[in-house]
């Protein structure tokens, strides 16, 4: 293969291998350097759902279509569980039904592939959801689902076999520079140099992060067997208070009153930042969450409060009965405090700062990647 131009990439979570792919087309020779033996971070720690319904109209919802294509552009070349299930969001009152007819109205107005199906229909095609007080259910085509951990893995393996880029595990970057990084005390020299670092807002550049409106996000999970193989959860599945948590949900006008009611009724929900959703995995684990717990310093213990309401709210629309649990854990993910999408800095000559994506990092990544690298 014939380079350029040579590029690291500090940092082997989904956004930094997005960043590689994106250099790597782009005729360059790179090099992804990762502190620890393996993709550890929250981008294995998460549901694996590949969410454009979460997105705003516009370059947003665009970037997240382009991210699903690349999913299964890769998905397909390496051979690992990638399922297009769509995503099923459920209504119990009349004022969540209202939300999802509203939305309905809107994304079909934007050309989102959607539907409105009512109880009845609802009781025909899926054996996994609760039909008590069930009033109707908004679903959507444009999900994709895929295993985290397998996928992150299988990626890597991917960029080095199709593009030959170059990894470096279980190594810290100390230091960086116009086109100089040190690694140890190696010295290694690029064209460009990638930052992709995630939470990790103190090693590199503290004093640039220290300056931004962006802060750290801890969230809890869940995860179950199925001891009934007969049953897919598909489409992927979300109770309604997910309607307070994507950007593409404001839309509603009666996005506001449902706030309210549930600023009433739901107050313990909303202060931890619980909305709950399903996926399943290839081989039939199911993955629960989440909980929003925001702070530069999130506390290292999971609270068992926090598991216990999220189960709690998923026995409300889902059949639960023959599940097993098998694993707990926390995530911790950068966010933007002042509503924008991502962070593109360029702190040091030909040195650039890829960051906060938020929870939407498997949404977006190859999107956002690829517009930002064809700019450099």
């Amino acid at each position: 293969m014939q380079y350029n131009n040579s590029a690291i990439v500090i940092g082997a979570g989904i956004v930094g291998l997005a960043t590689a792919r994106a250099l790597a087309i782009r005729g360059f020779k790179v090099t992804v350097i990762e502190r620890n033996e393996k993709p550890t971070g929250a981008s294995i720690r998460n549901f694996g759902m590949i969410w454009p319904i979460g997105q705003p109209d516009g370059y947003l919802y665009n970037r997240a279509i382009r991210s699903k294509s690349i999913w299964k552009e890769i998905a397909q070349d390496t051979n690992f569980f990638h399922s297009e299930t769509g995503s099923l969001h459920l209504a119990y009152h009349a004022d969540e039904w209202l939300v999802l007819q509203e939305l309905y109205d809107t994304f079909k107005l934007e050309g989102r592939p959607v539907a409105l199906l009512d109880k009845n229909a609802c009781k025909e095609k899926y054996r996994h959801i609760n039909l008590n007080g069930l009033q109707g259910a908004l679903l959507s085509e444009t999900e994709t689902i895929v295993d985290p951990r397998e996928a992150m893995l299988k990626i890597t393996s991917y960029l080095q076999e199709k593009y030959g880029v170059n990894f470096i595990w279980g190594k810290t970057i100390t230091y960086t520079a116009s086109n100089k990084i040190w690694l140890n005390h190696e010295t290694m020299f690029a064209d460009v140099i990638c930052i992709c670092s995630g939470a990790d807002f103190e090693t590199l550049y503290p004093e640039f992060y220290y300056k931004q409106a962006i802060t750290k996000c801890k969230l809890q999970m869940l995860r179950f067997s199925n001891q009934d193989q007969n049953i897919r959860f598909e489409p992927a599945l979300c109770g309604g208070l997910s309607l307070m948590h994507y950007q593409s949900f404001k839309s509603a006008p009666s996005i506001t009153l449902l706030r309210k009611r549930y600023d009433d009724e739901m107050a313990e929900y909303l202060k931890w930042g619980i909305h709950v959703m399903v996926s399943q995995n290839g081989h039939g684990e199911l993955t629960v969450g989440d909980s929003h717990e925001y702070g530069l310093h999130p506390e290292p213990f999971d609270r068992s409060f926090i598991n216990e309401m999220i189960m709690n709210y998923l026995n409300t629309f889902a059949i639960t009965s023959n599940w097993k649990l098998i694993e707990t854990w926390h995530g911790i993910y950068p966010k933007m405090t002042n509503g924008d999408a991502s962070i593109f800095a360029e702190p040091d000559k030909g040195v650039y700062i890829l960051n906060g994506l938020g929870g939407a990092g498997m949404t977006l990544s190859f999107g956002f990647a690829e517009e930002i690298i064809s700019t450099i």
